[in-house]
């Protein structure tokens, strides 16, 4: 039987239930416990799991991630929430150099399983040095899993999965998703890190996009298919390891691939996909291959500036159209 809850309560609930079914899993970071998480994403778990596994950390990411790490590498099973995605950059020495290569580095006698998550990219008017996109930095680092879930049933299926992973897992969610409304059954469910879900069937165009610009990608297919093209959606879920068979099925069968992703363009997950498709699937595209990414500079504060900058159905359509008529 499923309900109806948010993208902050999804997540409270996956943490929750791994919490209870695993003593050594334990949640770090700003405002967790007292304030029952910046986004409300906590709500509650102090006064169920105690002080000891709802812990409250100054700011000082590269402190609390190092801690983190560490303790994974003793057994337990951390869960690292940074404010923003925007703040891990003090913590990165600590998940690039010693959670992402501690295995290999220990010749597999040491796993990391934590989870570091919280909102990435844009929330709105928070300018150039709050509103990045992080998820390809991730994922060019081998030893790292990244996940980017776009709706609340997505987010508590993978978190839960998250926490059960051997790995380092990067979860990435979204301050502008954490009020979206979804179907989440009350029963456990766990879903596979590395499958992509194909969001909408279609036969004409295949879009491919992860995270909250997913919901463009929506927009722009419901607008497309009153003018007759019928668009296939493919939410990647996770931009490492990325789904490559399911992007190139679908293309085999529209023939056309449009990227959308909230990223700089130069070396970004599109740009990986692109080349898989052209090295896998060449004979099957019928049009060049499009992506559609922030603007190449820092965001700026202005709304206007902001609404250029950023990827969004309209742009989406463009770009839908500019390959669908090429014959």
């Amino acid at each position: 039987m499923s309900r109806t809850i948010q993208f902050r309560e999804a997540v409270a609930e996956a943490m929750s239930e791994e919490m209870r079914r695993d003593e050594n899993v334990y949640l770090m970071g700003e405002e967790v416990a007292e304030y029952n998480g910046a986004y409300k994403a906590s709500k509650g778990m102090l006064d169920e799991f105690g002080a000891k596994r709802v812990i409250d950390t100054p700011i000082a990411e590269l402190g609390f991630a190092g801690i983190g790490v560490g303790s994974a590498m003793n057994g337990l099973r951390p869960i690292i929430e940074f404010m923003t995605f925007n703040f891990s950059m003090v913590a990165i020495d600590q998940i690039i150099n010693n959670a992402a290569k501690m295995y290999q580095m220990s010749g597999g006698q040491l796993n990391i399983p934590v989870v570091f998550r919280g909102p990435t990219a844009s929330a709105g008017q928070l300018a150039a040095t709050h509103s990045q996109a992080f998820e390809s930095w991730y994922a060019n680092c081998p030893g790292l899993k990244v996940v980017v879930p776009s709706n609340p049933y997505d987010a508590k299926g993978l978190l839960k999965s998250a926490i059960r992973d051997d790995d380092p897992v990067i979860f990435m969610e979204s301050e502008q998703m954490y009020g979206d409304k979804g179907e989440v059954p009350e029963e456990e469910y766990l879903i596979e890190i590395g499958k992509a879900d194909i969001r909408r069937k279609g036969s004409d165009v295949t879009i491919v996009s992860f995270g909250k610009i997913i919901k463009e990608a929506d927009k722009a297919a419901e607008e497309l298919a009153k003018e007759g093209i019928e668009c296939e959606i493919i939410d990647l879920r996770t931009v490492r390891p990325i789904d490559y068979a399911a992007v190139i099925e679908s293309v085999k069968k529209t023939n056309r691939l449009v990227c959308v992703e909230e990223a700089w363009p130069l070396g970004s997950i599109s740009t990986e996909i692109t080349f898989v498709v052209q090295r896998e699937a060449f004979d099957y595209l019928d049009a060049p291959i499009r992506r559609i990414t922030s603007q190449d500079t820092p965001m700026a504060y202005a709304p206007t500036l902001v609404e250029e900058y950023l990827p969004n159905a309209k742009r989406i359509i463009e770009a839908v159209k500019g390959v669908a008529y090429v014959k």
